[in-house]
Formats: C-alpha cells, structure tokens, sequence
C-alpha cells in the first residue's frame, strides 16, 4: 500500500509532463487540452463542471491519472441520462452532483483510466468510488471509455451502456473517387450531384494545419461555431480563449476546413488528428449554400484522410445523415457506479431492456451499408 491518492481541483496541480507521459499522445486527452479548458472558465464550477482529477502518486512519481469532474447537469456529455435524472426527482432524491470521467464536450472515446499497470487503474476506480460516497454524488460515470477498458469496467462494478456513432474508414484509396467507387451507384451519384453543386456554387476549400492556421482563420472558425450554437437555440459551451489556446499548446493536432467563395471564408470545420484517426469535431458557416455542410464538415474530412494516409474519421456523435455519406455505425460505451440498493437494480434493469434494441439498430444499419457488396 506504498501510494497515496490525490484528489486535484485544477489539472495544474500535476505537471504536463507527468500527465502527459500517461496519457500516450492522445491531444484530447493531454495536459494542454484539459488545462485550456479549465483556464478558460470553460470548465469549470461556474459552468457545471468542477475538477476533481484523481492522481496515484508512488515513490513521488505520478503512475495513473484520471480526468474527473463533479457535475451538477448533464449537459456537454453526449451520453443522455435525463431519465435517470427525473427519476431520481420523483422519489424525491438528488441525482446531482454526479461524478464524471470524460473529456467534457467530447464525444470522443478512448481510455479514461490512464496509467502504467491495470492493478493501478484498478486502484483508482476504487478511489473514485470511495470519492463519491466523501463528497455525497449519486454516481460514477465514464463516458466514451474505449472497448479495450470494458472488461476492467465490468469486473469493476460498472454498468455497460451502448450507443452509436458513425466512423469511416479508409480502405488504403489512393483518391477520393477511389472511394466513391466502393458506393452503391444509387448513393456514388447522390453524392457526386451533392458535390458538384457545391463547387458550382463557388466554394473552394483550403486545408490548414498546425502554423498554417492563422489568427484570422482562427476567429472566423469561433464566429462559425458560435453561429451553429446560436442556431439551434443554445449557448456556446466554448470561447474564444480556449481555441486560442489549443493553437497555442496543440497545434499539430489542429486541422481546419476552411470553404471559401471568392476569397472570403463562409464556412469552417475543425479537425483534430491523433495518429491515424481524425476527430471531427465544430462546424459552422455564414452563409447558406445546399450541401455545404455535408462537403465541409464530412466529404473534405475523408478527402483530407485520403490525402495524408490517415485510417479513421470519427464523425462526431450520432447522425443517421452520415451512414449515405460512408460512415458506418460502430457501438461506443459509457459505465455507470451507483451504490443506490434501489436506483442500481432500476438502471440495470433499464439496460438490460435497452441493450438488446441498440445492437438491434445497429445490425438494421449495417443492412442498409452504403457500400457495394463485394
């Protein structure tokens, strides 16, 4: 028992180096990304989400870490458990504050408990269990773990939820209409037409990269995704100061789409690269052109992959819309801790029912695969 667990209400408290070494790569999951969201009053207790990372600490070197937050809603996880929220009310219960490991706005997966050995992953979700019954939350929730984490999660204790996202991936093409060719020809013309009436429209596009993107691109982007928020009635999760930032910390990771019409931006998606995948992430536009956000935010994303040899395009969460596009549906998880001897059995229930209808789903999509059978 030569180690000791330490709770931290700002990721500062540990060194980027330290943290980092953990977290393999990874840019959503490293110490700048985390930080910018935090120093920006993006995450925050103002905000909903207050830190409470957990470190093991042995022989004064941090070996597993895990990104933790003690929320008091449940928006900006892409993982929806309202219901469970409003039953919690009716019996007259709180199911806020909660706690949360995840990378708060992202819908991302990958691994949660970031350590050198599974005996110290082990320990740390113990910690976090025995932090939830100190600090008085209903719960423990790991949202977007990898699969590769599912076993440890289970043997854990944990309650396994599925969902969906849609992926694509680059079967080695060397153009895009490489691509295109693999396709149904129902669907290879619907997005040629969608394609070609974009460029007709005038929109060129520009990849930017890393340098490249410059402190214009950079505040057009914000202005785009801002509008996109705007539109759909809600208010941006994100400021300006924090892309700032990531292009400070990040910006080998950053791609950005810009679409252009006469040499000025109408349209912008950031990207963020991790290896050989690519994470879709904010979107926007100032005008309204017919497919150009398909074009922009996906079709360029792929196109961009092609380009530079890159396996995986994460679309983001949800959207039957993007299966006509070649991205196929793959199952992500989320793991739920309750001790509650009335609420644990009620949700574990829940997901017995709810399980089976997911995988159902998934096999209706996979029966209508955009692809030509081969």
């Amino acid at each position: 028992m030569n180690f000791e667990i330490v709770s931290l209400e700002s990721i500062s408290g540990i060194s980027a180096g330290e943290w980092d070494a953990l977290a393999g790569g990874n840019p959503l999951l490293s110490h700048g990304y985390l930080e910018a969201l935090e120093s920006t009053h993006c995450a925050e207790t103002r905000t909903g989400w207050s830190p409470r990372h957990l470190v093991l600490i042995r022989e004064g070197a941090a070996r597993a870490v895990m990104p933790l937050y003690a929320k008091s809603h449940s928006r900006g996880e892409y993982v929806f458990d309202h219901a469970w929220a409003n039953a919690y009310a009716r019996y007259g219960m709180n199911y806020y504050p909660k706690l949360v490991s995840a990378v708060p706005f992202t819908p991302v997966p990958g691994p949660r408990v970031l350590a050198y050995d599974r005996n110290d992953q082990r320990i740390l979700l113990e910690a976090a269990k025995q932090l939830v019954k100190l600090e008085g939350h209903s719960s423990l929730h790991i949202l977007f773990p990898d699969e590769e984490s599912l076993p440890l999660l289970e043997s854990s204790d944990f309650l396994i939820r599925s969902n969906l996202q849609f992926h694509w991936e680059n079967r080695g093409y060397g153009q895009m209409d490489d691509f295109l060719a693999t396709l149904t020809q129902v669907k290879r013309k619907k997005l040629r037409q969608e394609r070609r009436r974009v460029f007709e429209a005038g929109i060129q596009f520009r990849w930017l990269s890393g340098r490249e993107i410059d402190s214009e691109s950079l505040r057009f982007l914000y202005l785009c995704y801002v509008q996109t928020y705007l539109l759909h009635g809600h208010a941006p999760y994100l400021n300006l100061d924090f892309f700032e930032r990531l292009h400070d910390r990040l910006p080998e990771a950053l791609v950005l789409i810009l679409a252009q019409r006469r040499g000025r931006s109408v349209a912008a998606a950031l990207n963020i690269r991790h290896g050989n995948r690519l994470y879709g992430r904010y979107w926007g536009s100032t005008e309204f052109v017919p497919g150009l956000h398909f074009e922009t935010c996906y079709m360029q994303g792929m196109e961009y992959c092609i380009a530079h040899d890159i396996q995986v395009f994460e679309g983001g969460a949800q959207g039957e819309h993007k299966l006509a596009r070649g991205m196929l549906p793959v199952l992500t998880y989320s793991a739920h801790w309750l001790d509650d001897p009335v609420f644990r059995p009620a949700i574990a229930d829940f997901l017995e029912r709810e399980t089976p209808f997911v995988h159902e789903y998934l096999e209706e999509l996979r029966a209508h695969s955009p692809y030509r059978a081969s």
